[in-house]
C-alpha cells in the first residue's frame, strides 16, 4: 500500500534522505524511530508530495505520488504533530467541511457516527474546536480518515504532548483501523508506543533506514537498547 523504490532527497548538497527501499503492506502500522534530523519527517513529506523527490519514487497504492498526485492522496490521511482544525468551527464543522473537500457528501448523523468511531464524545462535537485538546482534535483527524475510507495513514510525532490515557486511546484507534485494512506510517520518538502499537519498527539515522524488526520479536527493555546502540555514532 505503501512504497518507496530508491528514495531519496538532497538539499543543496545535503542529503536529507539517502535512497530509501520500504514497503508496507495493508493492516500493517510501521514506524519510524531516529533522533530529529534523521529523515523520518522527510520520508512522510515525500509521501504527501509536499517536497520532491531528488530520485527514485514514492507510491500510495500503486499510484506514483508525483505523477498521480491527486488520485494518490484520494486513498491517503495525514495527521501532523498538530492536527490543523478551524478554531471557530466546531468538530462536526470541521468534519464537514474536510469531508465535503474530498467530496463526499455525509448525512449528519453520518458524520456523529465517524467521531464517535475516532471515539470523541457525542457531547463534543459540537463544541468548538478552540476548546479541544489534542487528543480531541487527533480525534477529528482520525474521524477524517474513517470517512474518507483512507487506505493508508501517515502520522508524523502523534503521541507527542498527549497524556498516557489520551496516548493509549489513540493507539487502539490507530490498532482498529490498520485491522480494518489501513497501512500506517507513524514517525515517532515514543517507543513504547512504537513497541505497543507497531507491526514493525524502523530505526533511522542520518538519513537512512538502518535497521527494521518485528515488535512482536522484541520486548520494550530491547528495543530500547537496540535504539540507543544505534543512536550512537
Amino acid at each position: 500500500m505503501l512504497e518507496t523504490v530508491n528514495l531519496s532527497k538532497s538539499y543543496n548538497g545535503t542529503t536529507a534522505l539517502h535512497p530509501l527501499n520500504l514497503r508496507i503492506e495493508p493492516g500493517e502500522i510501521f514506524c519510524l524511530l531516529g533522533a530529529n534530523g534523521a529523515g523520518k519527517t522527510t520520508t512522510i513529506n515525500l509521501f504527501l508530495n509536499f517536497i520532491p523527490p531528488t530520485s527514485g519514487t514514492a507510491s500510495i497504492g500503486g499510484l506514483d505520488v508525483v505523477r498521480q498526485s491527486l488520485e494518490s492522496k484520494r486513498l491517503l490521511a495525514y495527521i501532523p504533530e498538530q492536527v490543523m482544525l478551524y478554531r471557530n468551527l466546531s468538530g462536526l464543522e470541521n468534519l464537514d467541511y474536510f469531508t465535503s473537500l474530498a467530496g463526499a457528501r455525509h448525512s449528519d448523523s453520518e458524520l456523529r457516527g465517524f467521531l464517535e468511531e475516532a471515539g470523541l464524545a457525542p457531547a463534543e462535537a459540537d463544541k468548538r474546536v478552540g476548546a479541544y485538546s489534542k487528543g480531541m482534535r487527533q480525534k477529528v483527524g482520525i474521524a477524517i480518515a474513517i470517512a474518507k475510507k483512507a487506505c493508508a495513514l501517515l502520522l508524523d510525532e502523534p503521541t507527542s504532548g498527549l497524556d498516557p490515557k489520551a496516548s493509549n486511546e489513540f493507539s487502539a484507534l490507530l490498532k482498529k483501523l490498520s485491522a480494518s485494512g489501513a497501512a500506517i506510517l507513524m514517525a515517532t520518538h515514543d517507543l513504547f508506543r512504537a513497541k505497543e502499537t507497531g507491526t514493525r519498527v524502523g530505526m533511522m539515522k542520518h538519513g537512512r533506514l538502518v535497521a527494521t524488526y518485528s515488535t512482536a520479536e522484541l520486548g520494550h527493555a530491547d528495543l530500547e537498547r537496540i535504539y540507543l546502540e544505534h543512536m550512537h555514532d
